[in-house]
């Protein structure tokens, strides 16, 4: 039997072929966390992947967000499947059953302990000497305790407890169990890339949740091949858990084993990293039954690599998949569906008050809850259009408005620019005009008259003095009034403008685009220049400060290479440098 544990950082990460993935894997039963899939956004490739039956667990407060999934091969069914840890997600036959004593947890507590989709366990039958006995695989996520958000590490530790809870209780029933999964806390000063730099890194909470959890005394165990010389590790006998750490049960001193790098920093260059994802067993099943544990930095696709973990019992796979199986789901079961369950009534306060209290902030930023306020209730975009009672028209009957140009809109630079003319447009309200006739051939002599090319400016200040004579002409009542020029001589006079104004436009389009460029750079300076590294003598990358805080929304340089430790000489230096605002 062989188990893998992977946090696979989306499920996009098998989007060249969920298939291939897993059989690259090369194991009977794969665990995986943080999915970032919904159950409305699973698809029928994913959750049906020919020759393994999956089990699902979802996060019901936010989309994209944790999440964990287990394959099992068809020669490795389980005939127990159950989401969650507190027994509250369970409404079906086929539960593993063994919740423990909840009295030091509140309802409220257990319910948002297991609405983060954080836990699938599976049960499987296996022959170990002769003899049938059931093995428990529970697939964990656990949380990230926000250091923004201190009600998170309250939240980390009680999953803990409620893990080790469950955990126990299923040893207790006489079922062996493995607790594997993206357990976000590395145990020992050994497991982390560098301890020092962690104030109180033995003071913990969870460290010493781990040390109570796992068993502190160390068999005796010959070591592999590999590592003939490695001695014993000395540990605190004091530590009586009833897990233990399979990959230090093989591998008790080997250094620098790590199964998380940072991105950001490209960390996973110089294998600056954490491990934080382990294989846990009792203590029985690891001595007895487990031959090897090891990691596999060498696959990529997340931020995390995958652990695996080999036992030398065969599996006996069940006849039939439990209820919770992904194939009895009715959208992929090829089963009718009522109406009903389309229309479900949405309480808004509820809405508003879960956006009010958030989850934590998802690895995927931008998700979005849609639709909080339905079609037609409330106004448009937070504003709505006020019409008042002399403007009221008859229903089918179109407004009329007067465009003060036709020309399509201009460049952004026009908008920096002063209005070079007032333009009073005319309503159909009113009840004197002012008659005045426009004479066209003061448009077209100008033309004739001007010597040298004909400027926009020379246009608009024509078009200034027609509107100008116009607002002259009318008199000082207090209704608007329109002049009384035909519309076919306005178009005229339209047309005459527009068309000066297009050979203008040929004649300098170069003028202005250079005139755009110099006023942009005055106002768009651009990314500064990057400085070099003092070590490296080699261009530094602009980062930007994204923590809450007097300095968020700072800029500044560091050097370009990968973090790592401070003794590798090919890790970033410690070369650091503000952006001067003014440059």
């Amino acid at each position: 039997m062989k188990v893998v544990t992977w946090n696979i950082n989306g499920i996009r990460t098998f989007r060249g072929g969920i298939k291939k993935a897993l059989d690259s894997l090369d194991a009977d039963v794969i665990c995986v966390q943080e999915t970032k899939v919904t159950r409305d956004l699973l698809d029928e490739r994913t959750a049906i992947v020919d020759g393994y039956n999956s089990y699902f667990s979802f996060s019901r407060g936010r989309s994209g967000y944790s999440g964990v999934a287990t394959y099992c091969k068809d020669s490795a069914t389980p005939f127990a499947a159950e989401e969650g840890l507190t027994g509250l997600l369970t409404n079906h036959a086929g539960a593993v059953g063994c919740y423990g004593d909840h009295t030091e947890f509140s309802n409220e507590e257990l319910q948002q302990l297991d609405n983060e989709g954080r836990a699938v366990i599976t049960q499987h039958k296996v022959m170990c000497q002769n003899k049938i006995q059931t093995v428990s695989v529970i697939n964990v996520y656990c949380p990230r305790a926000d250091p923004e958000k201190p009600e998170r590490k309250q939240f980390k530790l009680q999953f803990y407890k409620l893990l080790q809870c469950r955990a126990e209780e299923i040893l207790k029933d006489g079922s062996h169990v493995i607790v594997l999964g993206d357990v976000n806390t590395s145990h020992r000063p050994i497991d982390h890339c560098d301890p020092s730099d962690i104030d109180g890194f033995e003071e913990n909470p969870g460290r010493k949740w781990l040390n109570g959890f796992l068993h502190g005394c160390r068999q005796e165990k010959e070591r592999n091949e590999e590592e003939p010389d490695e001695a014993p590790e000395v540990t605190d006998t004091a530590h009586s858990g009833k897990f233990m750490d399979t990959f230090r049960y093989f591998h008790p001193t080997r250094t620098n084993a790590f199964t998380c790098w940072s991105t950001l920093t490209g960390a996973r260059q110089t294998n600056y990293g954490t491990r934080i994802d382990y294989i846990f067993a009792d203590c029985q099943l690891a001595k007895e039954q487990f031959v090897a544990a090891d990691i596999m930095p060498e696959v990529e696709g997340s931020d995390h690599c995958p652990v695996w973990g080999k036992l030398s019992c065969s599996l006996l796979p069940s006849s039939k998949p439990p209820p919770l199986c992904t194939r009895y789901l009715p959208e992929f079961a090829g089963k009718q569906q009522k109406l009903s369950r389309f229309l479900v009534k949405v309480d808004q306060k509820s809405v508003q008050s879960e956006q009010k209290d958030a989850l934590p902030g998802s690895q995927e930023e931008g998700e979005k809850r849609e639709n909080i306020h339905p079609s037609g209730v409330g106004n448009i975009s937070g504003k709505k259009r006020i019409l008042t009672s002399d403007s009221v028209v008859p229903k089918g009957k179109k407004i009329k408005t007067v465009k003060t140009s036709s020309k399509p809109q201009g460049n952004l630079l026009s908008f920096f620019k002063p209005k070079l003319t007032h333009v009073v447009q005319p309503t159909e309200t009113s009840v004197s005009q002012c008659e005045r006739t426009l004479d066209l051939d003061e448009v077209t002599s100008f033309n004739n008259s001007h010597k040298g090319p004909t400027t926009k400016e020379d246009v608009l200040s024509v078009a200034g003095k027609i509107t100008e004579d116009t607002e002259l002409a009318c008199d000082g009542s207090s209704q608007l009034c329109t002049t009384s020029t035909t519309e076919d001589s306005d178009t005229q006079v339209k047309t005459e403008a527009e068309h000066l104004t297009s050979q203008t436009t040929v004649g300098h389009s170069a003028a202005k685009k250079g005139a755009s460029l110099v006023f942009w750079k005055s106002v768009l300076h651009g990314p500064p220049p990057a400085p070099s590294c003092k070590v490296h003598r080699e261009p530094c990358v602009l980062r930007t400060v994204k923590k809450e805080g007097p300095n968020m929304g700072k800029q500044f340089f560091v050097c370009s290479r990968p973090q790592g430790h401070s003794s590798n000489p090919e890790a970033r230096c410690n070369f650091f440098a503000w952006v001067d605002k003014g440059k």
